[in-house]
């Protein structure tokens, strides 16, 4: 598998021939609209996904498209996000390419050797409504007929709705496929249940319906793939005993046993640094939107005179957050806290 990691909010295209931002897409059947919208959520956090683009077709022997996802439940969409795209035979691409700003987020990607399996990691805080894209170059192969079906999936721990997750396209007949709901996942077995806290034990999880899943260890996503019946994963770091489980567009399944970390955990992260924030102040009612500069912030939380800022998302060097209210007019530390330790304070100002 070639994995890749966007460190600043850019997953660079794989390819030589990339498809920036905005840029008009001039190749293949252009497909009138984007695929089908879900239905409203009844979920609190929930993301739904459709694909779009200039598929290849009749004369043309390659194409784009564009995978998007909004944030449409009722609270924030947070945790890990997993998608995936499915290309038929005869049909490859070369990699994604994700850019969203501000980079306040970790993205990571993995194409298979053979071109036709895509899978995506988002790491960040979404506000309801946000939406993303990835953009990815098509291609075929010189004497395969064009046709099957292109299909790109959502899924994430905290989204309790399934529906809105599958996204169909038919390059034969040129059109979208109805939406559909992915049966829900179930666990039965885990084969490895132990290794060191150092990370890299193998581990198949068994079970059925986990296709287009992602197996979290302890919450954090272990590199690997899944079929219908099994995924078979490599264990991130940790320490103690660990939940797994299978998060699919179809819900999360939760592994019989969790697996037990051995030994010395992995040296913790570097201390997060503070370089600066803008703004630098706001109203003691809070509501401002801040964002923070500094290093090794992914995964952090802030907080503001001691307060929890909400809304919080950040990558490695980004962090975005809506300040809280203040106790009273002056200056208050502002803070980002990671598994590495706590950021020295910078002061940020309450206004009357």
């Amino acid at each position: 598998m070639i994995t890749r990691l966007a460190k600043a909010g850019l997953a660079a295209a794989l390819s030589v021939t990339t498809v920036a931002t905005g840029t008009a897409l001039t190749l293949g059947a252009t497909a009138a609209a984007a695929s089908p919208a879900a239905t409203p959520s009844t979920s609190a956090q929930h993301v739904t996904v459709s694909q779009s683009g200039n598929y290849p077709g009749g004369f043309f022997t390659s194409g784009t498209m564009s995978t998007s996802w909004v944030s449409a439940g009722t609270a924030d969409l947070t945790g890990p996000t997993h998608f995936t795209v499915d290309l038929p035979p005869g049909v490859t691409t070369d990699g994604a390419m994700f850019y969203s700003t501000p980079y306040d987020y970790t993205f990571t990607e993995t194409l298979s050797p053979d071109g036709r399996h895509l899978e995506a990691v988002l790491t960040g805080t979404r506000t309801v409504g946000r939406s993303e894209f990835m953009k990815l170059n098509l291609r075929t192969t010189p004497g395969v007929p064009i046709a099957g079906v292109i299909t790109v999936t959502a899924a994430n721990p905290n989204d309790t709705d399934p529906t809105g997750h599958v996204s169909r396209y038919d390059l034969g007949t040129g059109g979208y496929l109805p939406p559909t709901v992915q049966s829900a996942p179930a666990v039965t077995g885990i084969d490895t249940t132990t290794g060191p806290g150092t990370g890299g034990t193998a581990v198949t999880v068994t079970g059925s319906n986990l296709a287009h899943g992602m197996v979290l260890v302890g919450g954090v996503p272990a590199p690997g793939s899944c079929t219908d019946s099994a995924c078979t994963v490599t264990t991130p770091g940790g320490s103690g005993s660990a939940p797994v489980s299978v998060v699919t567009p179809g819900g999360t399944a939760v592994a019989p046993a969790g697996f037990d970390y051995t030994g010395a955990a992995p040296p913790a992260p570097p201390a997060p640094a503070v370089t600066s924030l803008t703004p630098a102040g706001g109203p003691v009612s809070g509501g401002t939107r801040v964002n923070v500069i500094g290093s090794n912030l992914t995964y952090g939380t802030i907080a503001v005179g001691g307060v929890p800022a909400t809304h919080v998302s950040c990558g490695p060097s980004f962090c975005t957050a809506t300040a809280p209210a203040g106790s009273r007019p002056g200056p208050a530390g502002l803070t980002v806290t990671t598994a590495g330790g706590t950021s020295a304070p910078v002061t940020y100002t309450y206004t009357a």
